[in-house]
């Protein structure tokens, strides 16, 4: 069976995904990546689209499934 690939919403945090993926940008280019990474959410990373933690007291969002 083929492993997954799953993408958490993290509490005042990133999107976290993990699994086999691939990220590309708008032209098609791929960002080098690992088997988890943290994507921004909130706007504020320098590393975008990647998470670099700025996020932390200047960001809440709490998303839940219904």
């Amino acid at each position: 069976m083929e492993n997954k690939t799953q993408i958490k919403v993290m509490d005042n945090g990133p999107y976290r995904v993990a699994g086999n993926f691939e990220l590309i940008d708008a032209e098609g280019n791929a960002f080098e990546t690992k088997n988890m990474i943290s994507l921004c959410r909130c706007g504020l990373s320098d590393k975008k689209p990647f998470c670099d933690g700025t996020h932390k007291g200047k960001f809440e969002s709490c998303v839940r499934a219904e």
